[in-house]
């Protein structure tokens, strides 16, 4: 009987634990999760330099030849760069979850009376932590270019806990995809031929409204840019007001956001509970 088969018996015959029980599960997996973060600080990398590379790079490199009418570029490409560091939760989570599935241990943890639900919990809460290291590191960075919250603290929130619920739903793709593939470097060849170029295909770092017209539709309905414009809006770095005829996302991009984040959570996130189900039970 192989390891994976083994697991499989256990799993369906073990007790598992609920509330208190599970919570305490979630949060010792989570602190297993993190503490790869404190013996491998390398694996900060994605979300302190790569990100402070990019404003760097489009501030004082690309910056001087993209125009914002009304509005210093640098300040208002700090959420640009932000929602594409949260955006790539997934690629975080999607990475940790197949090396875990590859390994065996989460055929480990199965054999030991732990809640399948545990175990993605936890890689979320990990992969959102992990996150916020980034943004909160942006946010640092920023303040040294310029950036202010110049609409209150309240709005200031607003804009973080947008960006954070955005990032839940993207967590979700990053279960699918990690769960789904076989290895490592096809989640690394699948995530960044995709998560990349969906977040530059966006107001991220330039105005739509230079696009040419088949690409400017794709970036104004992009949910990257509904929530980037949503940060700016409540942050108070957008510069002029959005355009009159700018589609319903921009427009709201607040609700765009919300509403964004729920439907890619109800969608990804049933098919990626099967896809870690299937994989899990092989």
């Amino acid at each position: 009987m192989s390891a994976a088969t083994q697991a499989a018996v256990l799993d369906r015959t073990a007790p598992r634990p609920s509330g208190a029980g599970q919570l305490r599960q979630i949060t010792t997996l989570v602190r297993r999760n993190l503490t790869h973060i404190k013996r491998q600080p390398e694996m900060l990398t994605d979300v302190t330099i790569q990100p402070i590379m990019f404003v760097l790079l489009f501030a004082y490199v690309f910056g001087g030849s993209i125009q914002v009418p009304g509005v210093d570029y640098k300040p208002w490409l700090l959420p640009g760069i932000m929602a594409q560091t949260i955006a790539f939760s997934a690629f975080i989570v999607a990475i940790g979850l197949n090396t875990d599935i590859g390994k065996g241990m989460v055929d480990r943890l199965r054999s030991l009376p732990i809640q399948r639900s545990s175990i993605l919990v936890s890689r979320s809460i990990a992969a959102l932590i992990h996150s916020s290291i980034g943004v909160a590191v942006m946010s640092v960075t920023g303040l040294f270019i310029g950036w202010r919250i110049n609409e209150g603290v309240l709005k200031g929130l607003l804009g973080y806990a947008l960006l954070l619920i955005f990032g839940f739903a993207m967590i979700w793709v990053g279960i699918l995809v990690g769960s789904a593939m076989r290895s490592v470097e096809a989640v690394n060849g699948l995530m960044f031929t995709t998560i990349f170029p969906i977040t530059f295909l966006s107001n991220a770092f330039a105005r739509t409204e230079v696009m040419p017209p088949v690409l400017r539709t794709i970036a104004e309905w992009n949910p990257i840019s509904s929530l980037t414009q949503a940060m700016r809006d409540n942050w108070g770095v957008g510069g002029s007001p959005v355009r009159a005829d700018a589609p319903w996302p921009l427009q709201n991009p607040e609700l765009s956001t919300i509403i964004w984040s729920v439907a890619i959570t109800l969608i990804i996130a049933p098919l990626a509970l099967r896809a870690f189900n299937k994989r899990t039970t092989d």
